[in-house]
């Protein structure tokens, strides 16, 4: 797939050019230590495979077919991770006991209580189920590394390197990348392996990511990059 192709038709010809005299979206490249990463990929934030709008009525903050989409495509990463024997982290966003503190609760309106700890909307898709040796990292707040031990455990497993998929593109994904970049990783988000609910907003946060942050890859090139770790 072309990077580029996916925000392109947002672009002005000034914008263009901006981007093309300032240089902006230079590949940092990967390490030699690399995590799989896979965010909030749960019945809450993926919801029916179905049009967005079908399936809002059972699952208001679901992606539809677009996160089915990605979904999909992380399944495949997932797979070669664990042929590589590369390590995968899932994060879970939830909330323990009560969302009295929950500061996204008041910026929407559907009923928050399906983020609590052990309810369906809670638990991770079955189709890209955590296996027992992943990690899986609960969190209630965008990005991965606020108020948990992601840190730690990136340090204890000598990860220099973070494959991102997951959703939402704009949200959580864009927060863990900017704040995992932030803190001297290096970061890719897989393209067709994250998806939103809005299609301009998923763009737009690739457009950000790619321009100032991170590598912005796709599939492929992230599993031949996984794979270069086989058997080391």
């Amino acid at each position: 797939m072309s990077i580029a192709g996916i925000w392109k038709d947002l672009l002005s010809e000034t914008d263009r050019k901006v981007i093309e005299n300032a240089g902006y979206g230079k590949a940092r490249g990967l390490g030699d230590s690399p995590l799989l990463t896979v965010i909030d990929c749960q019945n809450n934030y993926i919801g029916a495979d179905e049009p967005i709008l079908d399936q809002q009525d059972r699952w208001p903050a679901g992606g539809g077919a677009d996160a089915w989409a990605a979904v999909r495509v992380a399944k495949t990463l997932l797979d070669e991770a664990r042929g590589a024997d590369v390590p995968v982290l899932y994060t879970r966003n939830v909330q323990k006991r009560t969302v009295r503190f929950d500061s996204f609760a008041g910026k929407s309106t559907w009923d928050k209580a399906a983020t609590l700890d052990g309810t369906e909307g809670s638990q991770i898709v079955t189709e890209i189920a955590p296996h027992d040796d992943d990690l899986v990292l609960d969190k209630s707040y965008a990005s991965a590394f606020f108020g948990t031990p992601l840190v730690t455990y990136l340090v204890g497993l000598g990860v220099d390197t973070l494959l991102i998929c997951g959703v939402s593109t704009s949200g959580c994904v864009r927060a863990t990348a900017v704040d995992a970049v932030t803190r001297g990783f290096r970061v890719a988000v897989v393209a067709d392996a994250v998806a939103d609910r809005i299609v301009a907003s998923h763009k737009i946060a690739l457009l950000d990511m790619w321009m100032k942050y991170t590598d912005v890859i796709d599939s492929e090139t992230a599993k031949a990059y996984i794979h270069s770790f086989a058997g080391r």
